[in-house]
């Protein structure tokens, strides 16, 4: 989300898998209180729209090529995207979002085989005086379209969470935000074995051995205590448990002014998704984000469980600049930026969505990645900070067709003539 391991996709990545409003006061009485969701906020209305249909899927001929990549699944050459585009607010945010991808984007290996960083040079040059106003007409003249495998997309909504913390425990502010503790290591397994390359994992090291991190429920019960590794301190282990499936927040402080604190890092226990969970129990019925966050509330002893359930734990940094900051590494853009699988979609490309769902449709820029973004077409649409965002992002569930733009003249080199 924000280099998430849920990303985001919040309610997809409770229900299945593994990402500026308003200051809330502080109170003469004690601690702010905590921003409950307003009824309807967990959803916003829908605008329904016809999704352009997919395209007949071209398979690659050559057997060597890895089918876990785009390259491997199948590129398809897509249709001309000039009336494609639509003008406007999106298109003018995406030029934006690509233009501050630039520099990251032609220097990285494109894990996805699509594209080389050199094939970004003109486009890239071009961006950094094109007129805002006529953006359209910017992606339309350096692009060119292909559709990764079946081009059937999935789409959901993260956004960036605001709930009360403190720089300093204090009554009413008891959850420890965790650093990344230096103790935890990433091994990357392609150095000891070829067959292993692309593979990562997380632990630390007891005596001779590389062991697993502390789960959920060991940091929760204290075992980081007293090194030096709080950061801050949240109001509400609910809302703390939400913000770390999105990977990145603001925290509204007692003195009325914002932290902003960001993903650096995760304990590399896999995800579990409590909403499945908790709906499989007969816990919850219709498994909104509002029904989980209720029922974690309503129980504090059981919900504290259920949390623990997830072995995952991700740990913070404060982020004081431009944020927040997806896995390009670059400040992700409201209403422009998307999380994908990099395995399908090079980051810092641009994507069109057409969907069944009016909002989140025309271009978005692959700015960032999610441990529930996982395959071809699977993406994860940001949406700022504040109520409407939060509204949108918890009810995002669109399907329809989503196209890569590519440099003009890549494409020849994976679709056959």
């Amino acid at each position: 989300m924000i280099a998430r391991h849920s990303g985001g996709a919040l309610l997809a990545a409770l229900m299945l898998s593994a990402c500026a409003g308003g200051m809330i006061p502080p109170s003469a009485d004690g601690p702010a209180p905590v921003r409950p969701i307003p009824s309807g906020e967990a959803a916003t209305r829908s605008v329904p729209a016809t999704p352009r249909p997919t395209l007949p899927v071209e398979l690659p001929t050559d057997p060597a090529l890895d089918k876990g990549t785009a390259a491997g699944l199948g590129v398809t050459r897509g249709p001309d995207i000039a009336s494609l585009i639509p003008s406007g607010e999106r298109a003018r945010l995406a030029l934006q979002a690509f233009r501050i991808s630039c520099p990251t984007l032609m220097k990285r290996t494109d894990a996805s085989g699509l594209t080389k960083g050199s094939d970004w040079n003109n486009a890239c040059a071009a961006a950094s005086s094109w007129p805002e106003a006529s953006a359209s007409e910017f992606f339309s003249r350096y692009f060119e379209a292909v559709q990764v495998g079946d081009g059937a997309a999935f789409v959901t909504g993260y956004y960036e969470p605001e709930i009360a913390g403190s720089r300093t425990r204090q009554p009413g502010y008891e959850v420890p935000i965790y650093r990344r503790p230096t103790d935890l290591i990433d091994v990357d397994l392609g150095q000891f074995s070829d067959s292993l390359k692309g593979r990562t994992i997380r632990g630390k090291v007891n005596g001779t051995k590389f062991v697993p991190y502390d789960d959920r429920g060991q940091i929760v019960s204290g075992v980081l205590a007293g090194r030096g590794l709080e950061l801050a301190y949240a109001a509400d282990p609910v809302e703390f448990f939400f913000l770390q499936v999105q990977g990145s927040g603001r925290l509204n402080l007692p003195d009325g002014g914002v932290m902003r604190i960001g993903y650096d890092g995760q304990n590399g226990r896999d995800y579990k998704g409590i909403g499945k969970l908790m709906k499989d129990r007969g816990l919850i019925q219709a498994g909104s984000m509002q029904d989980i966050m209720q029922y974690l509330r309503a129980h504090p002893a059981e919900g504290a469980a259920i949390m623990n359930e997830n072995k995952s734990f991700v740990f913070f940094r404060e982020l004081t600049g431009a944020g927040p900051i997806g896995a390009l590494g670059v400040p992700v853009t409201e209403e422009a930026t998307v999380a994908a699988d990099p395995k399908f979609i090079p980051l810092g490309a641009p994507v069109l969505l057409s969907l069944d769902r009016a909002e989140p449709a025309g271009v978005w820029i692959a700015q960032d990645t999610g441990g529930a973004i996982k395959g071809a077409n699977r993406f994860d649409s940001f949406w700022g900070a504040g109520a409407r965002a939060r509204g949108i992002a918890g009810g995002m569930s669109a399907r329809g067709s989503a196209l890569v733009l590519l440099p003009i003249g890549s494409a020849a080199r994976l679709v056959r003539p």
